[in-house]
């Protein structure tokens, strides 16, 4: 007869890894190191949390196995384990935006309202890429743009998209993809292009997605 406790034990295991996403900062940390390496202190800037509570966080996702440490220095650095991390993070994603009726709400409450946001799927994107009559922005912060990016894509922050605008092309569409599809930066970008005329839309994911289909991307040096 199999031991019972040690099946429990077992299935806690299991539950562990559930319960180091049992909070938001947490999941929000997770999405951010989807996107690659974060300092303890680029995490804290990036979430709007103290790096104390920052680090706290970090800790217990090494803790749960869903995060790794380096040390540079004075500085520690940390990324996710694998990919199945972050494939674990979209599926809770998508699982809770698909059964939890709360998550539109809040979603449209960030966001803002999306009805002018229009979207375009990877594969569309893939195909207008193939045909040359796209330019693609990634309007993430400019390190996660180095650390990897669309094959083909410029960088352009959100603070400076507003001067580059005026030299993007009027006759090509623009379709700008930041973090995933929940990135408020993509919302952003295309009611900004919009409003100066450029016809615009955002990718329907993120780099990590876009990543993880296999799909052309590159480093910058």
């Amino acid at each position: 007869m199999h031991d019972l406790d040690a099946k429990a034990a077992l299935f806690d295991a299991f539950a562990s890894v559930a319960g180091a996403l049992a909070s938001g900062r947490r999941a929000e940390i997770v999405d951010l190191l989807a996107q690659g390496e974060r300092s303890v202190e680029e995490v804290a800037q990036e979430t709007g949390q103290s790096g104390a509570a920052a680090s706290h966080h970090l800790r217990l996702l090494a803790t749960s196995g869903l995060a790794r440490s380096r040390r540079d220095g004075r500085r520690i650095y940390y990324s996710l384990t694998s990919d199945r991390v972050a494939e674990l993070w979209a599926a809770v994603r998508d699982v809770a935006s698909r059964h939890v009726a709360e998550v539109s709400v809040l979603a449209e409450e960030y966001l803002g309202e999306r009805e002018e946001v229009e979207q375009v799927t990877a594969a569309e994107l893939v195909d207008r890429l193939a045909r040359g009559n796209a330019v693609v922005l990634d309007v993430r912060p400019e390190s996660e743009f180095r650390a990897g990016h669309i094959a083909g894509a410029r960088s352009a922050p959100i603070p400076s998209l507003d001067e580059l605008a005026s030299r993007l092309p009027r006759r090509r569409e623009i379709v700008a993809y930041c973090r995933g599809p929940y990135c408020v930066y993509a919302d952003d970008a295309v009611r900004l292009l919009r409003a100066r005329g450029l016809k615009a839309r955002r990718l329907d994911v993120g780099f990590p997605e876009w990543q993880r289909a296999g799909l052309p991307v590159e480093t910058a040096a």
